[in-house]
């Protein structure tokens, strides 16, 4: 009987297979950790949602003229008014901060509140009140022009809230193991993580830590390049096709969230029928 030789498979198909893991399709991408390594699940939930917050970023400042995806400028630039005397500017700029904090406030009052009541699609129905605040932003850039000085402040305001609420999303889902709205620290972890190459392990246990250590510099750096990437694609699109980008962007956030949500109305509609039909055959087996 002739041996069968395994036949390598191609490496278009292995090429293939590396891109369709990075998809976003994961039953488990909006779902909490719970202490078990998701490593696919953290790379599709870093470059999807980083890609996002980098094209909000970018677009928002085509729109206000400011970054809206951290707080470092905002803060530094309050201390700077104050040191000048102009309260104003400061109390504006520290306005940012605040509805930064607003926005992770209300995620983390969306996951609790979710949380209490069992349902699956928590961070599903987070990621869809954001992409509906994306849609009101979108109708607000359409005024901008014509009522600039009424329109400006609530718009800022919003892309902040807008900003803090992704980013609260991503750190409740992998447990702050993935930012996307803010690259200071992820720029650092990625410096931190090239100097770890640069020293060889010399035991079993650095050899495993040397591991753990490459897969989240790839992680980092898939953050770094999608935020990037997506400040490039949400310029372009806010600059050659409006604020209809905002649709784009907002059907992308629907994509991600409509399955948990779709699931946990399948659930929901099945339990009540269970319990209707348990109702109506309890009188039944009564008489």
């Amino acid at each position: 009987m002739p041996s069968r030789t395994p036949r390598p498979p191609p490496k278009k198909r292995h090429a293939l297979s590396r891109v369709v893991d990075l998809l976003p399709l994961d039953d488990d991408l909006l779902r909490e950790r719970h202490g078990a390594p998701r490593h696919g699940v953290d790379r599709q939930l870093a470059w999807s949602l980083a890609f996002v917050a980098g094209a909000i970023n970018a677009g928002g400042f085509l729109a206000v003229q400011t970054y809206t995806s951290h707080v470092t400028g905002p803060i530094s630039r309050a201390a700077d008014e104050l040191a000048l005397g102009r309260v104003t500017p400061a109390l504006a700029a520290l306005g940012m901060v605040a509805c930064f904090l607003a926005g992770a406030f209300a995620s983390g009052v969306l996951v609790h509140a979710g949380r209490a009541l069992r349902l699956r699609s928590r961070y599903a129905l987070a990621l869809a009140i954001e992409a509906l605040l994306l849609l009101v932003f979108g109708a607000f850039g359409a005024s901008l022009q014509q009522h600039r000085e009424l329109v400006l402040p609530a718009t800022v305001v919003l892309l902040c809230f807008l900003m803090g609420m992704h980013n609260a999303i991503v750190t409740h889902i992998s447990s702050a193991v993935v930012r996307t709205t803010h690259m200071t620290g992820i720029v650092t972890d990625i410096g931190i993580g090239l100097a770890n190459l640069a020293f060889r392990p010399r035991n079993a246990h650095e050899v495993d830590d040397a591991a753990r250590r490459r897969a989240r510099l790839k992680l980092h750096a898939l953050i770094l390049a999608s935020f990037f990437v997506g400040g490039i694609a949400g310029a372009l699109g806010f600059k050659h096709v409006g604020y209809a980008m905002t649709f784009v962007l907002a059907f992308f956030l629907v994509l991600l969230a409509v399955r948990p949500i779709w699931l946990d109305i399948r659930l929901r509609s099945r339990h009540a029928r269970r319990r209707r039909a348990s109702a109506a055959n309890g009188p039944r087996r009564a008489a």
